[in-house]
């Protein structure tokens, strides 16, 4: 048993060494800004996400998806009423964060959905559109990760469909801890 506990707590250390590597690595190069404790969440997407998410559409766009964005930056009183959703309200639950602990709340996360032949905006992943043969919301997912994006319908445990993240590399509690991204796509340079 001792053993056992000796060897987790060896390899607890080495990730928090790595971990603080990374970390300090993308600070000196400047990937991230701290704003403090105090600092509030932003307004708006982050303008990398913007950017990509304009992309998204031209290309989607190109290929004869009609891609809506249904939600992009949320404000933490939004969060809470959508995880209330299927709780203390009526409804699926739809996501499992709580105001300040989803990327939306930082500029970070957008959600889509696809607008049918018929104007109509639906929420079938199976739908084909395009007549391609292959199901447009896992075409559009696959064009957001060639930008950069993370998709939650690669999530192990709760498969979030419509959604889509760049999160730079800083977890919820650094955002909350008032790390922020710059504005600057270091991919592009």
């Amino acid at each position: 048993m001792k053993k056992i506990n000796k060897d987790i707590l060896t390899w607890m250390i080495i990730i928090a060494f790595f971990g603080a590597v990374v970390f300090l690595y993308n600070k000196v190069n400047n990937h991230y800004v701290d704003l403090g404790e105090d600092a509030s969440p932003p307004m708006k997407l982050h303008p990398i996400v913007e950017k990509k998410k304009d992309k998204l559409l031209e290309k989607t766009a190109s290929i004869g998806i009609d891609v809506v964005i249904t939600e992009k930056w949320r404000s933490n009183e939004r969060q809470n009423k959508l995880y209330a959703q299927g709780r203390t309200e009526n409804g699926n639950i739809v996501t499992h964060a709580e105001g300040g602990e989803s990327y939306h709340n930082y500029g970070l996360a957008i959600d889509y959905a696809i607008r049918n032949e018929n104007d109509t905006i639906i929420w079938n992943i199976s739908y084909d559109g395009n007549n391609n043969g292959e199901k447009d919301w896992f075409e559009v997912a696959e064009i957001a990760k060639d930008l950069g994006f993370e998709w939650g319908g690669d999530w192990r445990n709760f498969k979030d469909y419509p959604h889509l993240q760049m999160d730079f590399g800083l977890s919820i509690s650094q955002l909350q801890s008032g790390l922020r991204p710059t504005n600057e796509d270091k991919k592009e340079e």
